[in-house]
């Protein structure tokens, strides 16, 4: 019988990511963390929008905190978006076809 370590990340109750990968459990974590900031501050300043679509905000921002940085510095949409795209491999690439 094997035993396996699992890492459970819960946001607001509800499991949101299970792993066997530590790093990656606090990578989530710290996220989520980040998230729940974003929603506070956006709150703060007077936006009003539907909690999910606030928190789905917030987490889409945190997710992508290094392209939302380069925004920040100036850099066009397009070129940030474009370097984004640019990581991504298709499932069709990947395998070869």
């Amino acid at each position: 019988m094997a035993v396996i370590t699992q890492y459970v990340v819960q946001h607001k109750g509800v499991d949101k990511l299970v792993t066997t990968d530590k790093k990656e459990a606090d990578k989530y974590d710290k996220m989520l963390s980040i998230a729940d900031n974003l929603a506070v501050y956006i709150a703060a300043k007077g936006i009003e929008l539907d909690e999910s679509i606030c928190e789905e905000l917030s987490i889409v921002l945190a997710k992508n905190k290094e392209g939302v940085a380069k925004l920040f510095r100036g850099l066009d949409a397009d070129e940030v978006l474009a370097s984004e795209s640019a990581d991504i491999v298709s499932i069709n690439e990947a395998a070869g076809e």
